[in-house]
């Protein structure tokens, strides 16, 4: 156990790289997480509803944290594209460049950039595995990219091309029933569910 104990011991010190006490440029560990997540996320998890959910906190505190962002000039809301009802958190310039200059977690992607990139695929499969055999009852909802997610599917579309059908494939997402762009699937969503060993369900 002497080696799993101290791969543990290592991933505690990058853990505690990544937070702080104090308040960094006026904002928490929270609200950093946050602006991280919304500059990364997919249309169907920029909403205050998919804050509470990455955070683990009510839809009143989650609110909190998406105000100090908005006085701060990092965060605006738009109409959703979507449901005219409800709004879209979008990321701003200024919390872009934030994000590239200030981001706590910058020393932390340095470090992992200068692995060579078949180190790097493994560490991230490996932590992804670690994740997935913890007990999930006291974790909060996960979150990934569509590519590794179970509700990720392709659907085969006939289209008629100089007399002949020919079939395209499309990636669908089956929970939100929405058609998947391939410039969307390493975004990040809150409704994530990792696809198992032996694959996705057809759609």
């Amino acid at each position: 156990m002497a080696l799993e104990r101290e791969t543990v011991e290592l991933l505690v010190q990058a853990v505690k790289i990544c937070h702080f006490g104090n308040d960094r440029l006026g904002l928490h560990n929270r609200e950093w997480m946050v602006l991280r997540f919304l500059s990364r996320a997919n249309r169907f998890s920029r909403t205050p509803s998919a804050v509470a959910a990455l955070t683990g906190t009510t839809r009143a505190t989650a609110s909190q944290i998406v105000k100090i962002l908005e006085a701060k000039s990092y965060l605006a809301r738009r109409p959703s594209k979507r449901d005219g009802r409800s709004t879209t958190l979008v990321v701003t310039s200024q919390g872009e460049k934030l994000l590239a200059l200030h981001d706590p977690l910058n020393g932390l992607l340095d470090a992992i950039t200068s692995l060579i990139p078949e180190e790097c695929l493994r560490l991230r499969d490996s932590l992804g595995k670690i994740l997935n055999r913890i007990d999930t009852a006291d974790r909060q909802p996960a979150v990934g990219a569509c590519r590794d997610c179970m509700f990720l599917a392709e659907t085969g579309i006939k289209r008629p091309s100089h007399g002949r059908a020919r079939t395209n494939m499309e990636l669908r997402c089956r929970l939100h029933r929405a058609l998947i762009p391939a410039g969307e699937v390493d975004l990040l969503c809150t409704t994530f569910v990792r696809a198992t060993a032996t694959g996705r369900e057809p759609a």
